[in-house]
């Protein structure tokens, strides 16, 4: 493998794409602690905490997330991370509040998703049962 400067790295979302760009520096936090990835660091596989996720992009500029539990490969220049919810904040103490809101606004949707399955799934067994009763 070439050694590299950059390495791409795409943060997504169960609905869409949360970052996608170039990065000199990674930072995140797995079960066993936080740890940092560099452009030529070994692939690896890791489970990610709820926790905060930094990026060193290539302007040399730092873009800072807000996300639940995921997963991240990494595999030669390029980093993917899977998380179920997650949020951009523009420094650290502004991404505290940012998480909370979006959070408990996905938590709000995700309750209501349930509810409206449960009324089809109960839909659907009641129509079931109908299909058993003798029809005159």
């Amino acid at each position: 493998m070439s050694m590299a400067a950059e390495m791409s790295v795409a943060l997504r979302l169960p609905t869409g794409s949360l970052f996608e760009g170039r990065a000199t520096r990674m930072t995140a936090v797995a079960q066993n602690g936080a740890f940092g990835i560099l452009p030529n660091h070994v692939d690896l596989v890791t489970a990610l905490v709820p926790s905060v996720l930094t990026l060193t992009l290539a302007d040399g500029s730092e873009a800072i997330f807000g996300i639940d539990e995921g997963l991240l490969v990494k595999k030669g220049h390029r980093v993917t991370v899977a998380v179920m919810r997650g949020v951009r904040g523009d420094d650290l103490g502004t991404l505290q509040d940012a998480v909370m809101s979006k959070f408990i606004e996905m938590d709000e949707e995700e309750r209501q998703a349930r509810a409206t399955f449960s009324r089809l799934e109960a839909d659907v067994v009641r129509r079931f049962a109908d299909l058993r009763k003798p029809h005159p």
